[in-house]
């Protein structure tokens, strides 16, 4: 199971984490307004942040020191970003719709091996949800 990290820890992924979000507000600006980008800069604009965070979550990944199992995880996770910025940035249409099946392909992956609990060891809350344990209210329970 996971633990904070401390700063020093934190400090490349999160500003590896950083500069992905540096490259998602580019982005957004080009969609505001292109016209102070140079052609074809949406391709990579689009590309960089999927990228980018494809890298800090492996080195996030790496000083947490998973077991195998949630390695092998992280690397599917990263590998779905890698492809979908691969089809960002692809030129050849038919490459492209390939490079994003095969993302699509491993986030339904990803997410259904969330879903069956694999790897044993990673915590629910990895998914987004709270975890109480059984006979546990929380608040949503709970009427007023």
């Amino acid at each position: 199971m996971y633990s904070r990290l401390d700063r020093a820890h934190r400090a490349i992924p999160v500003g590896l984490g950083v500069i992905t979000l540096a490259g998602v507000v580019a982005l957004i600006v080009f969609d505001v307004s292109p016209s102070l980008f140079p052609a074809r800069a949406h391709d990579f604009l689009g590309a960089f942040p999927l990228a980018m965070i494809a890298v800090a979550y492996l080195v996030y990944q790496s000083v947490h020191r998973p077991s195998g199992a949630e390695w092998l995880k992280a690397i599917l996770l990263a590998t779905a970003f890698l492809f979908w910025s691969a089809n960002q940035f692809w030129r050849n249409p038919y490459q492209a719709m390939v490079f994003n099946d095969i993302a699509i392909a491993l986030f339904v992956l990803d997410v259904f091996l969330v879903m069956v609990g694999w790897p044993a060891a990673s915590p629910d809350e990895s998914f987004g949800e709270a975890y109480a344990k059984p006979g546990q209210a929380n608040n949503s329970d709970r009427s007023a």
